[in-house]
C-alpha cells in the first residue's frame, strides 16, 4: 500500500528526482514560465510555492533555507525570490502559479503537455 507516498517518482532514483525537480524550479523562478509534462508541472507547483511562502519572511533562516533547497549556484534564484517574487505576492496567501493545459506532444510518447507560469 502506498500511503503517504504522495510524490511522484517519475521513473527516477531519488537524486535524479531531486535534480529534476531543482532545475526545473530554477527555470521557472529564473524565467517566470517554463513548457513541461502536466506531471512535472503539478509536482513544481508544491515545490516552488512553499519557496515563495518561506521567501515572505526574507530574513537569514529563509535565504539559508533557499539556498539548500535551489542550491548556491542556481543562477540568482534565491535572491530573485526574496528580491522580486515574495514582495509581489505578499498580500496573497497562496496559489502563485497557474497550469495551463496545453494538450498532448507530439511525437513517440504523446505526453500529456502543460504551462506554467506565475499569476501576475
Amino acid at each position: 500500500m502506498r500511503h503517504h507516498n504522495t510524490n511522484r517518482k517519475f521513473g527516477r532514483e531519488r537524486k535524479q528526482r531531486r535534480a529534476l525537480l531543482r532545475s526545473l524550479a530554477i527555470s521557472l523562478i529564473n524565467n517566470e514560465k517554463i513548457e513541461t509534462t502536466e506531471p512535472k508541472a503539478k509536482e513544481i507547483r508544491k515545490y516552488v510555492e512553499k519557496l515563495i511562502t518561506k521567501g515572505k519572511k526574507g530574513d537569514l533562516a529563509a535565504r539559508r533555507l533557499l539556498n539548500s533547497k535551489l542550491g548556491s549556484g542556481g543562477g540568482g534564484a534565491s535572491k530573485k525570490i526574496i528580491e522580486d517574487l515574495a514582495p509581489r505576492y505578499k498580500d496573497r496567501p497562496g496559489g502563485y502559479l497557474r497550469i495551463i493545459k496545453k494538450g498532448n506532444r507530439i511525437g513517440s510518447d504523446g505526453a500529456p503537455m502543460a504551462i506554467i507560469e506565475f499569476v501576475k
